[in-house]
């Protein structure tokens, strides 16, 4: 037992934790984890992620999205998105969607972190946050995934499109525009813009 209560000093409420992390700090790692999830120290995520719950008045505060994901993945270069985000644009779409997207360089696939599931999506390029120019991008690579009517959707991606920097939207396109992308945003940028690529 005074080996256990050691152990849990080295839990910081509110932090995930892998399998391997309390394998540095047991000799009986197993085992330990099982006490410390029979007493509350330590609740399981998913295969091999835990995480110390952190008490409010509330009670116990879920796991931040971004600690959560740079736990799984053991990389914090990625990117937090949701087409939710898409209606800061202002392009008449209204749906309200339960997703969290995560663009980063090792997973790809749906994975039930806790009790929320994540769609992780390898991308080879995406900026560090959301940016206006990025989420008109990411708009047209992913328009067929959306519930709104593509056509509408389109149509109003375009009057945005002209209202935006040109070179600012013209380096997103380049940046994190697929084929798809590419070819909607030509007419609007001019062919000599999107001629060289990242």
């Amino acid at each position: 037992m005074r080996a256990v209560e050691t152990l849990k000093q080295h839990f910081e409420p509110g932090m995930t934790y892998r399998r391997a992390d309390v394998a540095r700090w047991s000799n009986a790692v197993d085992r330990h984890l099982k006490m410390l999830m029979a007493d509350g120290t330590l609740t399981k995520l998913a295969g091999g992620l835990y995480y110390r719950p952190k008490p409010t008045s509330f009670g116990a505060a879920p796991a931040r999205d971004e600690d959560l994901v740079a736990s799984f993945l053991k990389d914090r270069r990625f990117l937090l998105t949701s087409p939710n985000s898409y209606n800061s644009l202002g392009l008449g779409s209204t749906q309200l969607y339960n997703e969290t997207v995560v663009y980063n360089h090792k997973r790809h696939g749906r994975f039930k972190l806790g009790k929320r599931t994540f769609d992780f999506r390898v991308k080879p390029h995406f900026p560090d946050k959301l940016t206006p120019a990025f989420l008109l991008v990411d708009v047209v690579n992913n328009h067929t995934r959306l519930a709104e009517d593509s056509e509408m959707l389109l149509a109003n991606v375009k009057r945005r499109a002209q209202m935006m920097d040109r070179e600012e939207l013209a380096e997103a396109v380049r940046s994190y525009g697929g084929l798809r992308a590419k070819k909607f945003f030509q007419p609007v940028l001019g062919e000599d813009t999107l001629t060289y690529a990242r």
